[in-house]
């Protein structure tokens, strides 16, 4: 107890000391004591409160920043999947209709005699029209027709007109056209080349019978 005592009288002793030193100070002495003791508690307190909350603070921002550009490339990959679903519709859209101009190969002779029948119409005669084997290509098959007709311009301009407008695609390719002895006619040589669409066949199976026998063996 008595102890205690003596080391609460000393420190009684320091402080009063310590006061009476300060007592003989200046007024600026004293104010800059005052501002160096502020300084320094704010010192500490910058560095061992509010610098880690600072880093603390900019370390969330960066991660905000990554989820939000994050979150922007997926919307925005997600309206190109959109645009691109879109045009895809579009495309198989306009593929089928196209699809529907295709003739079958049950409606190629009457397609043929359309053609034939658009130059009889428009006053031509015919002096070939000859059907070439097919041109196999991945979906659909070329039906090519050598002709050679001979009439005037306006009646091969007529066929021509009446082609375009049959209800199947028939495309006019390698036209030549010539003038005949004594200018009163033309003679045109051109392949007129229809399309048929072609469904693809599944792969052939193999007899199931012919399987049995097999692992039989």
């Amino acid at each position: 107890m008595s102890s205690l005592k003596n080391k609460t009288e000393e420190f009684k002793e320091k402080l009063a000391v310590a006061f009476e030193k300060v007592g003989i100070l200046t007024r600026l002495q004293r104010l800059l004591i005052c501002l160096a003791t502020f300084s320094i508690l704010g010192g500490g307190y910058y560095y061992f409160v509010l610098m880690p909350r600072q880093e603390e603070y900019t370390s969330v921002q960066k991660i905000y920043k990554t989820q939000t550009d994050t979150l922007a490339t997926y919307k925005k990959r997600a309206e190109e999947i959109h645009i691109y679903e879109k045009k895809m519709a579009e495309t198989l859209e306009a593929f089928n209709e196209a699809m529907k101009a295709l003739p079958d190969k049950k409606e190629i002779p009457s397609l043929l005699t359309g053609v034939s029948r658009a130059g009889s119409n428009a006053g031509l005669a015919f002096h070939l029209f000859q059907p070439e084997n097919e041109i196999n290509k991945e979906f659909y098959s070329e039906i090519p027709v050598s002709i050679k007709v001979e009439g005037k311009y306006h009646q091969i301009a007529d066929f021509f007109f009446q082609v375009l407008h049959l209800n199947r695609i028939v495309t006019i390719n390698d036209v030549d056209v010539k003038s005949k002895p004594g200018g009163q006619s033309l003679e045109m040589s051109c392949k007129a080349v229809t399309y048929m669409f072609v469904e693809k066949q599944a792969p052939p199976q193999k007899d199931q019978k012919q399987k049995g026998q097999i692992k039989k063996t």
